[in-house]
């Protein structure tokens, strides 16, 4: 059984105090981003999968056209308990996220340090986002990160800090200076000290080869997440040693003032 599944027959249990069979999700929408940031050489797109739940949206990441359209209409007034046994992955972390999201919403009482990003372009804000992940490592004694879910932001505060990485994607390609995204990230395992994770690790489903090393040797595993932000702090101290949770709306969705959380990490 994997994390996911295990978390989420806790809750189906009411461990979080919510009965997923009394929640029913109101709304299900799709939001497709384009982007090639100014001075960036490359661009790429995402989809994302998300389900309103009361005041709680809980997403999941997919590929471009990897979900069907009609996976909105099952999701849809169902249960939560009902789309925690969809056989579509991606519903089942959505699913899972908007019901955590309710019963633990991002709040200095349930662990969470709210850090604000300044308004500005696109460009700005993705800077702004990745020196506060990057700041959850502990920067001083880690000389080569994983980086898993290729962002270039990350990448290049890296770079900035004298911090070596391993660029991994599902996407492949090259990053902006060149460099090759390998696909194979469980092979890189034993070259890196440190990890830096994608949220989107849930929804491809490979995410607990990531967590099992960590857990097994004591790496730093930092998760960087708007798919699962609510799912993922659930595993700290058991593989993941911090958080930085970014709920619907994301950054990129406009230039105003924003908010994502952290948890665990470096001070």
């Amino acid at each position: 059984m994997s994390r996911l599944d295990t978390l989420a027959a806790a809750a189906l249990a009411g461990k979080y105090g919510l009965d997923p069979a009394g929640q029913r999700v109101a709304v299900a929408f799709g939001t497709t981003q384009a982007v090639r940031h100014d001075g960036r050489s490359g661009g790429y797109r995402n989809e994302v999968l998300s389900l309103r739940l009361g005041t709680a949206v809980g997403s999941c990441a997919i590929e471009p056209g990897a979900l069907p359209a009609a996976a909105l209409d099952d999701c849809v007034g169902a249960s939560v308990a009902e789309l925690l046994a969809h056989p579509a992955l991606p519903v089942r972390v959505a699913a899972l996220d908007a019901l955590l999201m309710a019963a633990r919403p991002h709040t200095p009482a349930n662990g969470a340090r709210p850090h604000p990003l300044p308004a500005g372009s696109s460009l700005a804000k993705s800077r702004a986002r990745a020196r506060a992940v990057v700041d959850l490592l502990p920067v001083g004694r880690v000389r080569r990160v994983l980086v898993v879910g290729v962002v270039n932001s990350l990448l290049e505060r890296l770079r900035g800090l004298g911090i070596g990485y391993l660029p991994c994607d599902l996407k492949g390609g090259t990053t902006e200076w060149g460099e090759p995204v390998r696909t194979d990230a469980a092979a890189l395992l034993d070259d890196c000290d440190a990890l830096l994770v994608s949220g989107m690790t849930l929804g491809n489903g490979s995410f607990d080869a990531f967590l099992d090393h960590a857990a097994a040797t004591g790496k730093p595993l930092v998760a960087f997440a708007q798919t699962g932000s609510a799912v993922l702090p659930r595993f700290l101290g058991h593989g993941v040693s911090a958080v930085s949770a970014e709920p619907y709306p994301f950054f990129w969705l406009d230039g105003g003032p924003g908010v994502i959380h952290h948890y665990g990490g470096a001070r």
